[in-house]
């Protein structure tokens, strides 16, 4: 569960492994899609080992990511299951252009996208005659087109 609190003595991680890249974990850090995306902050392992995250930039961390601590150890991100909305219907392709055009963040599969939970775009899709369902599941929705990185709603 990610926190804030006094960094002092906690061992920072600097770096980032994208996942595939390495191997043997020591533990991991749960994170939804929203906490996945940091620069410095304190978190705390399923083993209840706290650390501090240290990047040099603002990044987005993947499910399979994993932080290197100083002393060599991997800590890996496993995405959090989070309440999110399942969008399936005749035409996915013209729903997906809405849910784009509203610069809301969108996991694109074959057969169903998925959003995360939002009264006025669930609106809207049902008013597009989408096939909605609740589900609770990792989400990991597309990067920006330049790259890593995420999609931004308009204040950007």
């Amino acid at each position: 569960m990610p926190s804030t609190g006094d960094a002092a003595g906690l061992l920072p991680a600097q770096n980032l492994h994208r996942a595939g890249s390495w191997s043997g974990a020591e533990s991991h850090v749960t994170l939804t899609y929203d906490d996945r995306f940091l620069r410095r902050k304190v978190l705390t392992t399923a083993r209840g080992e706290r650390f501090l995250v240290d990047l040099l930039q603002t990044t987005s961390m993947n499910h399979g990511d994993a932080f290197e601590l100083t002393d060599g150890r991997l800590i890996e991100v496993i995405a959090a299951e989070e309440p999110l909305i399942e969008i399936t219907g005749e035409n996915l392709t013209r729903l997906a252009w809405h849910i784009g055009n509203r610069h809301t963040p969108c996991q694109i599969e074959p057969d169903r996208l998925l959003i995360q939970r939002d009264h006025v775009i669930r609106d809207m899709l049902e008013k597009l005659d989408a096939t909605l369902r609740d589900v609770s599941e990792p989400f990991t929705p597309e990067g920006g087109a330049y790259g890593h990185g995420r999609t931004h709603g308009h204040a950007h």
